[in-house]
């Protein structure tokens, strides 16, 4: 009986040293963080739902690349899709472009020393971002670099949801099908990206500020879509939303793989649903991590309990972040709706202020949720008493989920 007391009050110690360091990890990131904040800008922008499609123009735009290639990504897998991805970058800077690439430290946990030794023999810079590091141990291996943005001579941008590996473009026979969103922009939004990408680059390689002229900032036209770049740092992301909840008059489209909002997201789209807006919430049938499924059936009882409908896309796996205010604005971009998202992430959104670029968006979403099932009250209620412990458990673990 001793021993499972001391054992018992170990545990209590080591959870609240976990807690305690996250709490001010977090306060001391969000005391240092130097948040970016771009103006409305004009751009042509392209809507890519299929990875197949996205990394063709992807591959087909660096491969053409003049002067240099700026590459972030969370996550790049060790199989034969970034093998292509690593090619590309090394024909590029074998033939004397500039090339560099940034990495999440655990996100591409699977990129070994090997393979980057063998990128910067071709003279591509590698650095890597979010390095465990102490005092806040705990809090530096939660917070991640969750963006990716690719930058094209200055002039050509990618971001969104994909990330580079065999599963995204539906080739892993665990996840099947794989359905996300991701943006093309050429315009006047590609130099936010590139400054985005420059201010993690320097961070993550504890560079000094530097002078990036005119070869980086090229002279970009105007395009035909108002839109607005929206990078947030473990904070904001919240505001961010409420005010897109709190905008919409008729329907709200929320799709995101992990629906684990925030209280005060929770209360305003409970508040949308009284005031008669229309919501509707599209997930994966599958998950992709533990217990993240089950913390999000809380909110999901409560939702549809108040109006909502909730599909769960059942075809393959959904990875998309997107965000669609009645028929005018939408939000696609690296966020999900989790407090991963809202709380640790470094993420970066678009707002889209333009109704036939939504009236797109929407079409791809009603394809998703032909393919999908709706969840009822019913199946909440009957699911297994694992089922409903896994949801006990994930409610103590949802500020990391």
């Amino acid at each position: 009986m001793e021993i499972a007391l001391y054992i018992i009050g170990a545990i209590g110690l080591i959870l609240a040293w976990l807690a305690l360091d996250l709490h001010l990890g977090r306060k001391k990131h969000l005391k240092e963080s130097k948040r970016l904040k771009f103006p409305k800008r004009q751009s042509e922008i392209f809507l890519y739902a299929d990875g197949n499609l996205l990394y063709k123009d992807l591959y087909h735009d660096m491969r053409h690349a003049t002067s240099h290639i700026h590459s972030l990504f969370y996550m790049v897998r060790d199989d034969h899709a970034s093998k292509e991805f690593l090619s590309i970058l090394k024909d590029k800077a074998d033939q004397g472009l500039e090339v560099r690439l940034l990495l999440d430290y655990f996100g591409s946990f699977d990129v070994k020393k090997e393979t980057i030794k063998e990128l910067e023999q071709h003279g591509i810079e590698v650095e890597v971002y979010h390095k465990p590091a102490f005092p806040f141990f705990f809090f530096s291996i939660n917070q991640r670099n969750h963006r990716k943005i690719t930058v094209i001579d200055g002039k050509i941008g990618y971001v969104g949801g994909f990330n580079i590996g065999k599963e995204y473009l539906g080739q892993d026979p665990e996840f099947g099908v794989w359905r996300d969103y991701h943006l093309k922009l050429e315009g006047e939004g590609v130099q936010d990206l590139q400054a985005q990408f420059i201010q993690n680059w320097e961070q993550a390689g504890d560079f000094p500020p530097g002078e990036w002229g005119e070869m980086y900032y090229p002279e970009l036209v105007k395009g035909p879509i108002t839109h607005k770049l929206v990078p947030t740092n473990g904070g904001h992301l919240t505001d961010t939303f409420l005010k897109l909840i709190q905008k919409a008059e008729k329907s709200i489209i929320i799709c995101t793989p992990y629906f684990i909002p925030s209280e005060p997201l929770h209360e305003e789209l409970l508040s949308a649903l009284a005031r008669g807006v229309k919501v509707t919430v599209l997930v994966p049938a599958k998950a992709d991590h533990p217990l993240v499924m089950d913390a999000a059936f809380p909110y999901f009882k409560t939702v549809i309990s108040a109006g909502a409908e909730v599909y769960r896309f059942y075809l393959g796996f959904y990875h998309a972040k997107v965000m669609v205010i009645d028929d005018h604005t939408c939000d696609i971009g690296t966020a999900n709706f989790d407090k991963r998202s809202l709380f640790l992430n470094n993420e970066i959104n678009c707002l889209i202020f333009d109704k036939e670029f939504v009236h797109k968006t929407v079409q791809e979403i009603h394809k998703d949720i032909h393919n999908s099932e709706k969840l009822t009250l019913e199946f909440i209620e009957n699911r297994s008493l694992m089922a409903k412990g896994r949801e006990q458990l994930s409610k103590i673990l949802a500020p990391l989920m």
